[in-house]
């Protein structure tokens, strides 16, 4: 396995806190451009390895590059974090939104500070990326007013100002209401199509199926099946991971 062309490449990761191993041994890539699903049960890992992809957590032993970056070292400079962080961008399951900010200046606030963009540039690309997430009337909107979806979608416009290469998603629809999910999947479904590179931690299933390219199945800290997304979810190989479909009511969907 290469990793000249990968996005995200990480080869025998580790990832312990004290004596549990959260993480062992893991091996994979994130293709530029291409969307990955990590699925698993609640406490395999899965948020974890996202986390470790832009430094919000470091790894004990193995390989990581992210974009370019050696993130193997324990120690990282403020100025390699930040760049990090300027090229992933991530989306959580909380939207972490400032509530005493209107949609337009939370949008605004990380170009400004962290890439030194002038007002005007940030007003601009806060504009464009309110229109592409369908929420351009919510410009002068406090988060306080929006749904959890609408918030959300601000929450994914909001990354996307700063322009990354790599889209990360923490279970971004686990706090939303049923009826609210499927606006926010629209937004990422568009996102795949526009070409950005995701790897997104998700518990929908059918969205992984249809809309990602490759699956990642992890099972107690280890990768127990991967491969193309239509394949693993419709024909799973290992019994864990048929068991894990047919808890989540979406066995053999077709």
């Amino acid at each position: 396995m290469s990793d000249a062309l990968s996005a995200i490449y990480f080869q025998d990761l580790h990832k312990r806190y004290g004596d549990l191993e959260v993480l062992r041994g893991l091996t994979g890539q994130v293709e530029v451009g291409e969307v990955v699903a990590i699925i698993g049960s609640s406490g395999c890992g899965k948020s974890t390895l996202l986390r470790c992809f832009n430094r919000l957590e470091s790894i004990n032993n193995g390989v990581l590059r992210v974009n370019g970056m050696d993130l193997s070292h324990p120690d990282l400079s403020r100025k390699q974090l930040q760049r990090l962080r300027a090229q992933v961008g991530m989306v959580f399951q909380q939207f972490n939104l400032f509530p005493h900010m209107t949609v337009l200046e939370n949008l605004m606030l990380a170009p400004r500070k962290v890439l030194g963009r002038d007002n005007t540039e940030s007003r601009d690309r806060a504009h464009l990326y309110l229109e592409k997430v369908g929420l351009s009337a919510k410009a002068e909107t406090y988060p306080d007013q929006l749904s959890g979806g609408q918030k959300q979608r601000v929450a994914i416009a909001r990354a996307l100002c700063m322009q990354p290469d790599i889209m990360l998603f923490d279970e971004p629809t686990s706090a939303l209401d049923p009826e609210l999910v499927g606006e926010v999947l629209g937004v990422m479904k568009q996102l795949a199509e526009d070409g950005m590179t995701m790897a997104i931690v998700t518990h929908e299933m059918q969205f992984a199926r249809d809309v990602a390219d490759r699956v990642i199945f992890l099972n107690q800290g280890v990768i127990e099946e991967a491969g193309r997304a239509y394949d693993v979810i419709t024909n799973p190989q290992s019994d864990r991971l048929r068991a894990f479909l047919s808890r989540m009511q979406l066995a053999g969907v077709a």
